[in-house]
């Protein structure tokens, strides 16, 4: 079992740094051949899209999303450690399952 921190923020690598638990990786970004080094048991942290967080947990990994209460006039900026831990920065385990077949028609 690995764990892994995905989030191209400094201040939420500082954040987990001070508040999470340890992790094996830290990426930037979950790409392709990360998928393929994904392994069943293993924890993924970080603020995913939800088609993303949903292949995690299909491929039978643990998705524990970095959540906060952010204000709209924060929004697009980068956010100290401080400053996530003053909006609530808390993990949130989510399982997370694409309904097969259902896009939606236009």
């Amino acid at each position: 079992m690995s764990t892994w921190f995905v989030s191209r923020h400094p201040g939420a690598l500082q954040w987990m740094r001070a508040h999470g638990p340890a992790f094996a990786r830290h990426i930037t970004h979950l790409e392709e051949a990360d998928f393929q080094r994904l392994a069943s048991g293993d924890i993924v942290i970080g603020s995913l899209p939800v088609h993303l967080a949903a292949r995690v947990c299909a491929q039978g990994a643990q998705y524990w999303n970095l959540s906060l209460n952010m204000p709209a006039s924060a929004r697009g900026q980068e956010l100290s450690a401080d400053e996530l831990r003053s909006m609530g920065a808390a993990l949130e385990r989510f399982d997370v399952r694409a309904v097969a077949g259902t896009i939606f028609p236009t």
